[in-house]
């Protein structure tokens, strides 16, 4: 009878050299249960990870560039080293909780802060994070200024001069 191996025990167990086990590029893990799954330093550039159970999965240093991940549950996994460039981040519950590392948060700040919204309290938050925002790591994006957003209350002409702006 064949064993039947996860990714722990068929890592552990040398069952393939470990660059080769980890090449999952353009791997389809398409819902995949990959719960608690040593993943560390794998290269899952391209890999369709949607909807795939990576809770509490160990992905440091793992390379998910353009990988999939929407409806993926990330909760409590371990990204910190990854690399999640021009990969799709899951808004959902399932992506709480997650270990990142500066550079990550750096990269999610600078997407929420990148969006169009006049709202004040929006405008607020947004400048209050900016400077941590343009620390992202991309040269090819451009940083990130302060926005200027009027009220109500300015535009139908009885606001205070000095209160006009949200900076």
């Amino acid at each position: 009878m064949e064993p039947t191996w996860t990714w722990d025990t068929a890592r552990a167990a040398g069952v393939l050299a470990n660059d080769e086990w980890l090449d999952l590029r353009r791997a389809n893990l398409l819902y995949a249960d990959l719960r608690g799954a040593d993943l560390h330093d794998a290269d899952l550039r391209d890999a369709n990870l949607h909807g795939a159970n990576l809770h509490d999965a160990h992905l440091t240093g793992a390379d998910l560039r353009r990988a999939n991940l929407r409806g993926a549950n990330l909760r409590y996994a371990n990204l910190y080293d990854a690399n999640i460039d021009f990969s799709c981040w899951p808004l959902c519950c399932g992506s709480l909780g997650v270990r990142v590392d500066k550079k990550i948060a750096v990269q999610l700040m600078y997407h929420a802060c990148a969006l169009d919204c006049d709202d004040p309290e929006y405008v607020a938050a947004r400048s209050a994070c900016l400077d941590f925002a343009n620390q992202i790591h991309r040269s090819d994006v451009p940083r990130l200024e302060f926005r200027n957003v009027e009220t109500e209350r300015d535009k139908n002409g009885n606001g205070n001069e000095e209160a006009d702006y949200v900076e």
